[in-house]
């Protein structure tokens, strides 16, 4: 088989797999297979660029990085829908349809809770996609939409123009899997899988919009050249032969039965797997929409059904606290078992001692539970005529409940966070940490590693990286021997690190790369370090008293100094490597004035500021010297009235060359 057949024939079978898998949820081939044959079809287009087509499904892998997005209008509006919120105004909107098309059928659907946008083909090929913006100017986000294996690149007709509607959202099993990733990298977490897909598909890099795996439903024909449809079920249908992924839907003959479908939508909407905020009734005949027109905001054909939170009332029986991976500390309500929105639950999160005190929550009290965004659970407010007598106002642990370290308090923040450096609740984020670029820089300790040396007991500190055998580490999953040796090498590689990137490793509390870097310079040795005190620390340029607390206090706890000793046990270095810094003019600050004999007054502000002090162009009170060459001026009498020290350049050479000050 020549190349154009082979490539042609691999389009086929892969376009036609992705189909069945991110359309259809129903796989054919193995991930396995599909990798090796996409593997077979890169090499081939490599082989051959002028056989590439845009609807390869090469192409979906992300491209260049993009310097912005352009604006894009729509032919036709993006309109948004009017809410209504009870049966009541369900039944107005109905007398209003009516009153203008009295056997109007309804089409109903979830509102899945995403970012709509608009996909524009041409001869049956995807050529352009825009987010909603305002409804009339939105942003060409092609690109990242190319990422979507729900979107087809090509379709099965070569229709001349259509423009689809549809909304891009993330599965729930993705975001929980994204948020897993973040907390464990230290990241901020994403609210929910909206705002999740919304960043993701307007990040500038379409390879992180790829790597976020996205999906998309797609609801309503905007505009169709070469077909007519009748009615809206008509478009859906012929929407799903050209192979997109189409919203679930229920066609009915009254406003009652529209009703029984929305509240079985609502009761099943866990089952999903996306996230709805409501359901939409639509007018099904296209004519009678036309007859209806529009408002200046809403389609008078169409409304979105917002469910109201359900909410229970339950009783708190226990406040127990989780540690997540980056050392939060989590309430959570164990609350009596309670029927919502078609789950169970039986535990709320509390979020953090402010919320606990602002709402007054206490062990034993009756409280209001409903589910956010009818997926998470929470409590809504205490219910205080049930309160029993002789409950207690709730303070989270002083120590934390998985190690007993001592917890702190974010400066600039409600978490409450342990401190322990070799807590068994932070080991997956911390040993990542650890062996991260910037950090200890261990090749091929990636997050997928440290799970698996974690899960079979051979790591649970730090340290125990440096004892790691080459043996043990090759029956990890997907390790093998070569692996093993080459991960145990990059290990004994990391123990010549310098002092500054340990001190960054050991991810201490507002000490980052560049506080790592000034300390390490500053004290040269992590012994040294350990022995200075909050004020020596606060002395360094740089280091304000929140820092110098937050180090002091972890390299004398119990945990960190097990780690410390376990790693220079190993043999990991606890020097610094770079040049020992003479900040002996720290916290002096200097004004020049008049000429000078040996230097510029560039030239000596650059010797102060080389040995750590400032240089000032005024005199005040905070002065700490002012040299004064040939032709002095005002600067030297202002300081000879506030009492400031004044060197001749002769002292201020002496205090150069010796330090005495």
């Amino acid at each position: 088989m020549d190349a154009k057949s082979e490539i042609e024939r691999l389009r086929t079978v892969l376009n036609q797999a992705g189909y069945e898998y991110y359309v259809m949820d129903n796989p054919t081939m193995s991930d396995y297979d599909y990798d090796h044959q996409l593997r077979r079809l890169e090499e081939l287009e490599a082989a051959h660029p002028e056989l590439v087509t845009p609807d390869s499904p090469t192409q979906r892998v992300g491209g260049q990085v993009q310097e912005g997005f352009q604006p894009v209008t729509h032919q036709v509006p993006l309109e948004s829908l009017q809410d209504v919120f009870d049966l009541g105004e369900l039944s107005e909107f109905d007398q209003r349809v009516r009153g203008a098309v009295p056997e109007a059928e309804y089409d109903v659907e979830p509102k899945v809770d995403g970012l709509s946008v608009a996909l524009e083909y041409v001869d049956g090929a995807f050529v352009r996609g825009a987010t909603r913006g305002d409804g009339r100017v939105g942003e060409d986000v092609t690109a990242n939409l190319k990422t979507i294996r729900a979107i087809p690149l090509k379709l099965p007709e070569p229709v001349p123009h259509l423009i689809v509607r549809g909304e891009v959202f993330m599965p729930r099993t993705v975001f929980a899997r994204l948020n897993e990733e973040r907390e464990q990298s230290g990241e901020a977490l994403f609210a929910n899988p909206r705002n999740a897909a919304a960043g993701s598909l307007r990040q500038l890099d379409p390879r992180i919009a790829a790597a976020r795996q996205l999906s998309i439903i797609v609801f309503n024909v905007q505009y169709v050249e070469g077909i007519s449809f009748t009615t809206h079920t008509e478009s859906l249908d012929w929407l799903e032969r050209m192979r997109f992924k189409v919203i679930p839907h229920d066609t009915c003959s009254t406003i009652e039965q529209a009703g029984a479908s929305i509240r079985s939508i609502g009761e099943n909407r866990t089952a999903y797997p996306y996230d709805i905020d409501g359901a939409v009734v639509k007018v099904n005949s296209l004519q009678e929409r036309s007859l209806l027109g529009s408002t200046a905001k809403f389609p008078r054909w169409a409304a979105a059904y917002k469910y109201p939170p359900e909410q229970k009332p339950s009783r708190v029986l226990d406040i127990v606290v989780q540690v997540g991976r980056t050392g939060v500390l989590t309430p959570r309500a164990v609350l009596e078992p309670v029927r919502l929105a078609g789950t169970t639950v039986q535990s709320a999160s509390l979020h953090n001692q402010d919320y606990i005190a602002e709402k007054d929550i206490r062990i034993g009290d009756t409280v209001l539970v409903q589910k956010a965004g009818e997926i998470i659970p929470e409590v809504v407010g205490v219910v205080r005529e049930k309160r029993p007598e002789g409950t207690q106002p709730y303070r989270l642990p002083e120590r934390c409940p998985v190690c007993g370290a001592h917890v702190a308090r974010d400066e600039d923040g409600a978490a409450i966070r342990c401190t322990g450096a070799e807590c068994p609740a932070q080991l997956l984020r911390n040993l990542t940490h650890f062996a991260s670029r910037d950090a200890m820089d261990i090749e091929g300790l990636g997050p997928a590693v440290v799970e698996g040396l974690v899960k079979a007991g051979l790591v649970r500190t730090p340290g125990d990286l440096y004892r790691l055998e080459a043996q043990s580490v090759a029956q990890l999953e997907r390790m093998g021997q070569k692996s093993a040796e080459n991960l145990i090498a990059a290990v004994e590689k990391s123990k010549s690190r310098d002092l500054s990137r340990l001190l960054f490793a050991f991810g201490i509390r507002q000490v980052g790369q560049k506080a790592a870097k000034v300390l390490a310079a500053r004290f040269g040795t992590l012994d040294r370090l350990s022995q200075a005190t909050v004020e020596e620390l606060t002395a360094v340029d740089d280091i304000g008293e929140i820092t110098a607390r937050s180090l002091a206090e972890w390299l004398h706890s119990d945990q960190a100094e097990h780690l410390i000793a376990s790693l220079k046990g190993a043999g990991v270095n606890t020097a610094s490597q770079a040049q020992p810094v003479d900040d002996r003019l720290a916290g002096k600050t200097f004004v020049l004035t008049g000429t000078l004999e040996h230097f510029s007054r560039a030239e000596a502000g650059a010797r102060i500021e080389a040995l750590g002090g400032k240089v000032s162009s005024s005199v005040s009170r905070k002065t700490s010297y002012v040299v004064a060459g040939e032709e002095a001026g005002s600067k030297l009498d202002k300081a000879n009235a506030l009492g400031i020290t004044v060197l001749s350049e002769a002292e201020f050479l002496q205090m150069l060359s010796d330090g005495t000050d």
